[in-house]
């Protein structure tokens, strides 16, 4: 008898642990970092045009 009990137990006890698990493993998205376009007309456009503006402003 005390075998059955202890047999009933250990199963009782082995089928509440187990290791898986029902959802889906979240993988995440690798980091793609993009570099900017090295061109030289990048910051020089706005200074030209404020320049131009100046430049028509004192003209008149």
């Amino acid at each position: 008898m005390k075998k059955l009990v202890l047999a009933a137990a250990l199963t009782a006890a082995a089928s509440t642990a187990f290791a898986g698990n029902l959802t889906a493993p979240v993988l995440e998205a690798p980091v793609v970092v993009e570099e900017a376009a090295a061109g030289s007309s990048g910051g020089v456009l706005i200074p030209l045009l404020l320049l131009v503006i100046v430049a028509a402003a004192i003209s008149q």
